[in-house]
């Protein structure tokens, strides 16, 4: 089993993902993992880093699948014994053009950028090793989007003490709602990759607390953050930033020292928490 230490970012063969893998290269003292759907895809990824002369690990990873999931649990526990260092970037949205029912684009995009993300943790937050750093990237559009639902909703996806099993309920409720035509009526924003990403941002502040109440003395920090408006396939080339500067804040909370103590259950833009 090797001592060395390990980070796995999820999602990474292209875009932000990617941008983190460059940088972590560079940063992080271990063996750095990027991961895709397609190991194609993933292997050139590994290559063109390589030609820049930095070294990244392929493992393959669908979020969406889990088997796929613990598969990479099972070998990061076997080959390393745990894991350092988590980025959750995996994650899709649907073009503001694009005529796919809202019903089907909730539930899809939810699968993956909700679900997906969720089951990840499940599988890989019980490997964190002490000083761990785990970053689930999320979007300021959860800010906007929450901005957008009812008061009462509002007031749940803020709550300190929502559980985990109701935050997966809101978000079957919202596809539920998408199918039956009433999310309008029922308090939901009209954008189900901001809803998605409300998942992504609260479901961070309930792990923040779990760890709190379970580890607390392993120092492990989790955080979501937005990377900003950053060009890549997701959205487009008029967007502000490149993609080494979206992964910026990703990867400043990846490398967070070990005597840090915050941000922790924070969501974080620009290198700044943010108030949610």
């Amino acid at each position: 089993m090797s001592s060395v230490p390990v980070a796995v970012v999820t999602g990474s063969n292209k875009g932000i993902g990617f941008a983190i893998v460059r940088a972590l290269c560079k940063q992080f003292p271990g063996d750095v993992y990027l991961t895709a759907r397609d190991p194609g895809r993933g292997q050139e990824a590994v290559a063109k880093l390589q030609q820049e002369g930095l070294r990244a690990f392929f493992h393959q990873l669908d979020v969406d699948d889990l088997q796929s999931i613990r598969a990479l649990r099972d070998f990061l526990k076997e080959k390393y014994g745990g894991l350092n260092v988590l980025v959750n970037n995996a994650g899709i949205a649907f073009k503001v053009q694009d005529t796919t029912p809202f019903a089907v684009q909730a539930e899809v995009t939810l699968k993956t950028n909700f679900f997906g993300t969720r089951n990840v943790c499940t599988e890989l937050l019980p490997l964190i090793k002490p000083y761990g750093r785990v970053v689930n990237v999320s979007s300021m559009v959860s800010s906007s989007a929450l901005g957008g639902c009812s008061q009462e909703l509002q007031q749940k996806f803020r709550s300190d003490t929502i559980t985990e099993e109701e935050l997966v309920q809101l978000m079957n409720k919202f596809v539920e709602d998408t199918k039956k035509g009433v999310h309008n009526k029922e308090g939901w924003p009209n954008t189900a990759y901001g809803v998605s990403k409300i998942g992504v941002t609260v479901l961070s502040r309930i792990q923040a607390r779990l760890l709190n109440e379970q580890r607390r003395g392993d120092h492990i920090l989790l955080n979501a953050c937005c990377p900003g408006w950053v060009r890549t396939d997701m959205a487009g080339p008029k967007a502000t930033k490149s993609p080494d500067e979206g992964a910026e804040t990703p990867v400043y909370l990846a490398l967070l020292p070990s005597d840090a103590d915050a941000p922790h259950g924070q969501f974080v833009s620009d290198k700044t928490v943010r108030p949610w």
